[in-house]
């Protein structure tokens, strides 16, 4: 615990830092002003809040598309509530029960009209979510955008974005993978309709194919893991050539292990995911899979909370109002015994 306190002090300090060092640029979209009791440019109080009003009075909603059951999204989750802790900030997280654009987009109109001093909200699908975000723009209410939405965030009047840039991840994992060797490769997709994991997967395919390879992709449902490890195993079945297997996220990447150790696979053909989880973290350190795509999902719900903070209280943007990357990193057998600790603790 006492490690945890000092990486959460130390994030703290960092996220801080770089909000107070930020400048607004001009040509960007134009901001929400801050509409709390907040005084922009006051001085912190003693206990961190404004010279105006304290921090209690801030209210920030988080929507994502990803359960907070989820391996993933639990950690987001984590970074969340702890953002909220050390800010002293109101935050409340909500997702719908499955992938639905629909209900997401339900979940941030009704987080909007409860007039919250910041939105919070992952961007999986801009057409289908577009109105909602551009409604909580008009209603003056600070917008930020955490996850997936790194290519569309602007467009629609949203300050920031906290994550990786997909596409280059995906570049990046074709490009390991192509120099492994891997010439004949499937993507296996989990969320159909995510803008953000069709990003990975061309970038990924454009890295296979740069190191004179090819790659298919695999659509499966990450309701029904029986279902997808099936699918998985018909593509490879209908494909002797297959020597690689890219997968988008830990409900992702289980299927495919199951999938490969069935059939006798496992260490014949190369596996990498996205994302982690305790079976992902195992299964590299075990080298039963090459590596996984860290994007630090705990840095982005915890980063986003300080950062609607700050440009609440004290009109501070990071970042430039662009991208402020929180990936990709890689874990591999080198680093994956450590990694595993702190996934216990619920930071990765």
């Amino acid at each position: 615990m006492r490690n945890r306190s000092r990486l959460i002090g130390s994030l703290a300090t960092l996220a801080i830092i770089a909000a107070c060092s930020a400048a607004t640029p001009t040509g960007t979209p134009t901001r929400a002003t801050p509409t709390t009791g907040a005084s922009v440019g006051t001085s912190p109080s003693a206990g961190g809040g404004g010279g105006a009003v304290d921090r209690g009075g801030i209210t920030i909603e988080v929507v994502t598309h990803g359960q907070a059951s989820d391996p993933f999204w639990s950690v987001v989750k984590n970074g969340v509530d702890a953002g909220g802790r050390e800010m002293g900030v109101k935050v409340n997280y909500t997702a719908p029960d499955t992938f639905d654009m629909v209900k997401m987009g339900q979940l941030i109109d009704a987080a909007v009209a409860k007039k919250p001093s910041a939105l919070v909200i992952s961007l999986p699908d801009a057409t289908a979510l577009g109105n909602s975000v551009k409604a909580a723009v008009a209603a003056k209410i600070p917008v930020f955008t955490i996850n997936s939405g790194s290519d569309t965030f602007q467009s629609l009047g949203v300050l920031a974005h906290i994550g990786q840039t997909e596409e280059i991840a995906g570049r990046g994992a074709g490009d390991r993978m192509a120099a492994a060797g891997v010439k004949n490769a499937l993507c296996i997709n989990q969320e159909v309709g995510n803008a953000a994991l069709e990003l990975r997967c061309k970038g990924f395919t454009a890295g296979i194919e740069a190191g004179g390879g090819k790659s298919k992709v695999v659509q499966v449902d990450l309701k029904d893991p029986t279902g997808s490890q099936q699918s998985i195993t018909a593509a490879l079945a209908s494909d002797a050539a297959v020597d690689g297997i890219l997968t988008l996220g830990p409900t992702g990447a289980a299927p495919a292990l199951a999938a490969l150790s069935a059939g006798g696979f496992l260490g014949k053909i190369k596996l990498a995911t996205f994302d982690l989880s305790k079976d992902v973290l195992t299964a590299i350190d075990a080298g039963n899979m090459e590596f996984a795509i860290d994007q630090q999902q705990y840095l982005q719900g915890y980063l986003a909370v300080v950062f609607a903070t700050n440009y609440v209280q004290y009109n501070l943007l990071p970042g430039g109002g662009g991208v402020v990357l929180t990936g990709p990193g890689f874990v591999t057998k080198e680093t994956a015994k450590q990694v595993l600790e702190l996934q216990a603790q619920g930071i990765r």
